[in-house]
C-alpha cells in the first residue's frame, strides 16, 4: 500500500515538474485562449458546427511559426521585436507606434469583454447552486468584476516573471482538463469534424466577421511581439534555440487542441439543437439539460480559467510593448508599469459597469486584432533576412515560405474583417 502511495506521489511530482518546466509558450496560450477565444469557439461551434475548424488549424500553424521566428530572433540578436523595428526598419518608429496603438486597443477591448464574461460565469456558477442571487444579477456581477480585477492587479504587483508563469500554468491546466472532460460528455459527429477541415466561409450574416475573429484571437500579434521579452524573462540564451523551438511547437499544438475541443463541445451540445449562443446564459439553458450540472460546472470552470489566464497577459501587454519600444527590457517594478496596468484595470470595468453584452463586445474586439497582423509579419520577414541577421543565422527557405503564407493569410482575413465590420455597423 505504501509503495502504491509513494508511486502515485512520485508520478504527481513528475507531472507538476513537467507543467512548471513549460516555458514562455504558457503566455502564448494565455494570450490566445482567453474568453475571447472561448467565446469565438462557442459561438462558431453552436452556429456553424465544425465548419471553421480549417481556419483554426491554419491560424495555429502560422501562430507557431511566428512564435518560433520571433523567439529565435531575440535569442540570436539579443533584440526584441519593436526595438528592432525602430532600430533597423525605414519608418520603423512610426510602424512600431502604430503597432503599439493597434494591439493595445485590441487587447484592452478584449479585456473589457473578458472581465465581463468571467464575472458573468462566476455569477452563473453561484446561481446554479444558489438560485436566489438571480434577483440581484447586475450588482453581483459588478462586485465580482471589481474583486477579480483587484486580485489580478495585486498579483501583478509581485512583479516577477516566474510568479506570472506559475499562475498561468495553474489556470491553463484547469482550463484544458475542464474542456477535455466536457468533450467526453458532449461531442460532435466525426463527419462534422472531417467537413470542418475543408476550407469554406459561412455564407450567412456575420460569417466573415466570425472568421476574422477566429484569426484575431488565435494569431494574436501580441503573442509574437511579447515573446522576446518573455524569452528574456525565462533567462534563455542562444544555447536554448532548440528548447525555444520545442516550446513554440508545443504552444501552437495546445492552442489548436484546446480551441478545437471548445468548438467541438459547443457543436455537440448546441449546434445539433439549433440553438446558437448570443449571451453567457445560453450555455446554462442548453448545456445543463444535455450534460447535467457537473458537466456544466466543469465547462464554466474551464471558461473561467481561460478568462483569468487572459486577464493577466492582457493587462501586461501595453507596458510590455512600451518597454519593448523604449529599450527592449521590461521592468515590472517601475512606476510606468504600475500606472499603465492600473489604467488597464479601470478600463476593463467598462463592460461590467454599463452592463453591456460581453459576448458581442468580445467578438468585435477580436476582429480588430487582425489589422496589425500584416505589419507584424512584414517587419519580422525583413529583420530575419537583413545582412546582420544572415551573418548570425540563415533562415531556412521553409520558414520564409511559411511566413509569406502567413502574410497572405493575414491579408485575406483582414479584408474579410473589414467587410464584416462594415456589415456589423451598417
Amino acid at each position: 500500500m505504501d509503495k502504491v502511495s509513494a508511486s502515485n506521489t512520485s508520478l504527481l511530482k513528475k507531472m507538476l515538474a513537467a507543467l512548471l518546466a513549460f516555458g514562455p509558450g504558457i503566455f502564448a496560450i494565455g494570450y490566445t485562449i482567453g474568453t475571447g477565444s472561448v467565446t469565438s469557439m462557442i459561438v462558431a461551434g453552436s452556429t456553424y458546427g465544425m465548419q471553421l475548424l480549417w481556419v483554426l488549424l491554419l491560424s495555429s500553424f502560422f501562430s507557431g511559426i511566428l512564435m518560433y521566428v520571433y523567439g529565435n530572433y531575440a535569442l540570436i540578436t539579443g533584440e526584441t521585436g519593436l526595438y528592432a523595428f525602430k532600430k533597423h526598419l525605414k519608418y520603423g518608429k512610426l510602424i512600431a507606434i502604430l503597432i503599439i496603438i493597434g494591439i493595445s486597443f485590441g487587447q484592452w477591448n478584449s479585456l473589457m469583454g473578458i472581465l465581463g464574461i468571467s464575472s458573468n460565469i462566476i455569477f452563473e456558477i453561484i446561481h446554479i447552486y444558489f438560485p436566489t442571487v438571480g434577483d440581484h444579477q447586475y450588482e453581483t456581477v459588478l462586485i465580482i468584476a471589481i474583486l477579480v480585477i483587484a486580485i489580478m492587479y495585486g498579483l501583478l504587483m509581485v512583479g516577477r516573471y516566474t510568479f506570472f508563469e506559475k499562475i498561468l500554468v495553474v489556470f491553463v491546466t484547469i482550463m484544458a482538463f475542464s474542456f477535455l472532460i466536457s468533450l467526453f460528455m458532449v461531442y460532435p459527429l466525426p463527419i462534422q469534424v472531417a467537413k470542418g477541415l475543408v476550407p469554406s466561409i459561412p455564407s450567412v450574416e456575420g460569417g466573415k466577421m466570425m472568421v476574422a475573429a477566429f484569426v484575431g484571437t488565435t494569431m494574436a500579434a501580441a503573442t509574437f511581439l511579447s515573446r522576446p521579452l518573455f524569452v528574456q524573462g525565462k533567462g534563455w540564451t542562444i544555447k536554448n534555440l532548440k528548447q525555444q523551438k520545442k516550446d513554440a511547437i508545443i504552444a501552437a499544438c495546445l492552442v489548436f487542441f484546446i480551441s478545437a475541443t471548445i468548438m467541438a463541445v459547443a457543436c455537440g451540445a448546441l449546434f445539433q439543437s439549433g440553438q446558437p449562443v448570443t449571451k453567457v446564459l445560453d450555455m446554462v439553458e442548453v448545456l445543463e439539460p444535455v450534460a447535467g450540472k457537473f458537466a456544466l460546472t466543469l465547462f464554466f470552470f474551464g471558461t473561467l480559467s481561460a478568462g483569468l489566464s487572459s486577464i493577466f497577459p492582457c493587462i501586461l501587454i501595453a507596458p510590455i510593448l512600451v518597454a519593448d519600444y523604449q529599450s527592449g527590457k521590461l521592468d515590472t517594478t517601475s512606476r510606468q508599469f504600475k500606472l499603465i496596468t492600473f489604467f488597464a484595470c479601470l478600463f476593463a470595468l467598462i463592460v461590467p459597469v454599463f452592463g453591456a453584452n460581453p459576448i458581442e463586445m468580445q467578438i468585435v474586439s477580436q476582429v480588430f486584432n487582425v489589422f496589425v497582423l500584416p505589419l507584424v509579419i512584414i517587419g519580422i520577414l525583413i529583420l530575419i533576412n537583413n545582412k546582420k541577421s544572415r551573418k548570425l543565422y540563415k533562415t531556412s527557405l521553409l520558414v520564409n515560405l511559411s511566413l509569406l503564407g502567413a502574410l497572405f493569410f493575414s491579408c485575406v482575413i483582414s479584408y474579410n474583417g473589414v467587410l464584416g465590420l462594415i456589415g456589423y455597423f451598417t
